[in-house]
């Protein structure tokens, strides 16, 4: 496959946080000029793009005043304009992913039915419109409520178990899923270019903070059997296939006691999940995004070396100017790498930065990992 490379592409991200800003640091190596939308005038990506246009991502002729200067525009986080992205792609533009599948990730009632409809295993679930239509099913649950438009980071996101929970349910369209007894939580991540190629990286499996339900570590590569492995990839690639996707695919799974796998939630995009890939991977994440969207050959996502990755998130109690304890802790550690997002303030539980420990040795990477949980705190 001979695809040509032109590295004079204007790219423009929708999104100036930090997984914006580890793309950047990836563009950088080709030389590719991006240009960033961004409602906050501080964002992590205001001082590394070439051009840092301050505007909100949610306005139709924002968006698309904004897609007119670029020859390819890509996303950061999903909860963007999908009908300027529709115009821009009926212009002419390159835009990934898709309109089209974008508009079907956006809503997570949407993703179940798609999975339901293209036989992709998730759990059962139901549709409804508010909370009085939650009320009807509580003598059915437990189940985890999802707003279907506008979560993310846990956020969104609660349990309908008691009485008590069902009176507080969200009071919007949301999907109700039933509860599955899994014994792990995976993640794979896969990249489709333009030309059809597809590259899936290594499982991983994630641990989350219990009170914020974010991801507190990842571990690479996942401790599964070479069955569900290739399961995982396998309904990866027929996701990415039947969305018609290009770029990253970031897909959640939950794995039964049975050994089944069955989907969780998607993400268009680089994800927490394969932060440690910078390290660890002959092509990063963020390395294999740009190749897929600007049509690129995809390269190796082969593991270099067994990695851990650990969020630093904001400490609880404190609010305001970010100040970093016990970095050197790490800096002495060989095989350890920190990555902070170039936040100013910090608050309780707020993505700050990450930690990726490398070792031939996975239960020592957890070992050291664990006690970096402990010693590396964000306060103020």
């Amino acid at each position: 496959m001979n695809q040509q490379v032109d590295l004079t592409t204007k790219l423009g991200i929708l999104g100036g946080g930090q997984l914006g800003r580890m793309l950047i640091q990836e563009a950088v190596n080709f030389n590719i000029h991006i240009t960033v939308l961004e409602p906050a005038v501080n964002a992590p990506c205001a001082d590394l793009a070439n051009n840092f246009v301050v505007g909100n991502f949610n306005d139709y002729q924002t968006v698309l005043d904004f897609g007119k200067t670029v020859d390819v525009l890509t996303i950061e986080i999903e909860h963007v304009n999908i009908e300027a992205l529709e115009e821009l792609e009926r212009l002419g533009k390159k835009v990934f992913p898709t309109p089209q599948a974008l508009r079907t990730i956006q809503d997570k009632g949407l993703q179940k039915q798609f999975y339901k409809a293209n036989n992709i295993p998730t759990a059962p679930f139901h549709l409804i419109d508010n909370a009085e239509d939650a009320l009807l099913f509580k003598e059915k649950g437990p189940f985890m409520q999802k707003l279907r438009k506008g979560g993310y980071d846990g956020k969104g996101v609660t349990p309908l178990r008691t009485e008590a929970e069902f009176n507080a349910a969200f009071n919007a369209p949301s999907v109700l899923e039933e509860f599955v007894p899994f014994v792990k939580e995976l993640a794979v991540i896969v990249a489709r270019n333009e030309s059809g190629e597809i590259a899936t990286f290594p499982l991983v499996e994630m641990e989350f903070n219990p009170e914020a339900n974010l991801v507190e570590f990842i571990f690479s590569p996942a401790h599964v059997n070479t069955d569900v492995e290739g399961n995982a990839k396998k309904i990866a690639t027929d996701i990415a296939n039947k969305l018609e996707h290009v770029g990253l695919l970031a897909i959640e799974l939950f794995l039964t006691a049975d050994g089944n796998l069955l989907v969780n939630e998607i993400a268009p995009r680089p994800h927490n999940s394969g932060h440690h890939t910078i390290e660890a991977c002959f092509v990063s994440q963020y390395g294999m995004h740009l190749r897929a969207i600007l049509n690129m050959p995809l390269g190796s996502t082969g593991l270099r070396t067994p990695a851990v990755m650990i969020n630093l998130l904001g400490e609880k109690g404190f609010e305001g100017k970010a100040r970093y304890e016990n970095i050197e802790e790490v800096l002495h550690t060989e095989g350890a790498y920190i990555h902070l997002y170039g936040k100013e303030d910090t608050k309780p539980f707020r993505k700050m930065g990450h930690i990726t420990v490398c070792n031939l040795n996975l239960e020592e990477a957890k070992e050291t990992a664990r006690r970096f949980l402990n010693e590396v705190k964000v306060v103020s």
